[in-house]
């Protein structure tokens, strides 16, 4: 973690809108902008993305709370508060043609397969859902690996809900921070396949991605537990080489 001088954020009061500039990166199936919001120079070194799930809203929520209260010229994060705003319009894990967008990036095990998830913590894992027709199928991933090609990240942090643990199968110096902060367990695997995911995606090119399942809670809680990690982790202030 870097050291320095605490935080400077943006009034309460000034907190309800988006001081920073956005950029769009493509549009969804059915034509809602993809929008991430960059530093001022166009760099980044992290990739923030959340609810890349329509189903985990509260990861927006959670992120967005963060954006708002960084002061212009403050970000070091490019950052996506839903890569998946279809999906979030319905309230399903998948997008407007069903795919799980976190199942369909151009990977070595990408699977035509169908694959099962729960939608409820003690649910059996047997809703199926299609990981798109090919890799990259869908226009929402295909507008993500363009971004991140055109960004050049060093690490993708990307949120989701609700197993509580930080996911990262380095680990790297950034997943075993973020574990110390959040007091989540730090896995190295999740514990079922992922062909397709993002996060092999990322490994099989060099790119740190680590995955961070908040736990299943209030928005208020959420929002005080979380908000504080995210503001330094959009501000520059995780050391990347650990």
């Amino acid at each position: 973690m870097k050291q320095g001088t605490q935080q400077q954020l943006v009034e309460r009061r000034e907190r309800g809108t988006i001081c920073h500039a956005s950029s769009l990166y493509g549009a969804s199936l059915e034509g809602i902008p993809l929008t991430a919001w960059l530093p001022e120079d166009g760099s980044a070194d992290i990739l923030v993305l959340a609810s890349i799930h329509g189903d985990e809203a509260e990861t927006t929520v959670v992120v967005s709370e963060a954006l708002r209260c960084i002061p212009r010229g403050d970000l070091r994060s490019a950052v996506i508060l839903c890569g998946n705003p279809d999906g979030m319009l319905r309230g399903t894990r998948g997008n407007a043609r069903g795919v799980d967008l976190n199942r369909n990036f151009p990977t070595s095990n990408w699977s035509a397969d169908p694959l099962c998830y729960k939608s409820r913590a003690n649910d059996a894992r047997d809703i199926a859902l299609s990981p798109g027709a090919e890799p990259a199928s869908e226009p929402e991933t295909k507008a993500l690996v363009a971004l991140v090609a055109r960004l050049k990240p060093r690490a993708i942090v990307t949120l989701h809900a609700a197993l509580a643990c930080i996911d990262d199968a380095g680990p790297s110096p950034l997943g075993r921070q973020l574990a110390a902060r959040s007091e989540l367990p730090l896995l190295t695997e999740i514990g079922y396949p992922t062909p397709g995911s993002m996060g092999t995606w990322a490994g099989e090119r060099g790119l740190d991605l680590v995955t961070w399942e908040v736990e299943a809670a209030s928005l208020y809680d959420l929002k005080d537990h979380h908000v504080p990690i995210l503001i330094d982790l959009m501000t520059g202030r995780f050391d990347l080489e650990g």
